[in-house]
């Protein structure tokens, strides 16, 4: 029985990074007291990219760097401030397809302690960006 391949991703790539629960602190919020005290965000970044010169070459010059990826989201974390985690979801995802040779990103933004006056486990924002 063969196998299925998936199905194809932004520019044709089917080749996926994923690196999931970057946490950094971060000062962004409505409120004057998210801005003042600041609040851990946690980042899931998605990286569309062909990975076969990397597979070929097995150097990480040939490929996205998760290592500075995560240094760089943490950077963008602390950065701002914004009111809204929308507004951290585009910068990240504009510094990803500035600073990374990829197709596309889906960028997730996590508030777990976001000011919501209900019992609430999450509360996150999720973005798909390709290259222009």
């Amino acid at each position: 029985m063969a196998t299925r391949q998936p199905a194809a991703t932004p520019h044709g790539v089917r080749d996926r990074i994923v690196l999931t629960g970057i946490t950094a602190i971060g000062h962004h919020g409505v409120f004057e007291h998210e801005k003042r005290n600041g609040q851990p965000f946690v980042v899931d970044v998605v990286l569309y990219t062909d990975t076969r010169t990397a597979e070929a070459s097995d150097d990480v010059a040939d490929t996205a760097h998760y290592g500075v990826l995560a240094e760089r989201v943490t950077d963008v974390i602390a950065s701002g401030p914004y009111n809204l985690i929308e507004k951290l979801a585009g910068e990240l995802a504009s510094m990803v397809l500035a600073e990374f040779d990829v197709a596309a990103v889906d960028i997730t933004v996590h508030k777990p302690q976001a000011p919501i006056e209900v019992a609430f486990g999450d509360v996150s924002i999720q973005i798909h960006r390709e290259r222009a």
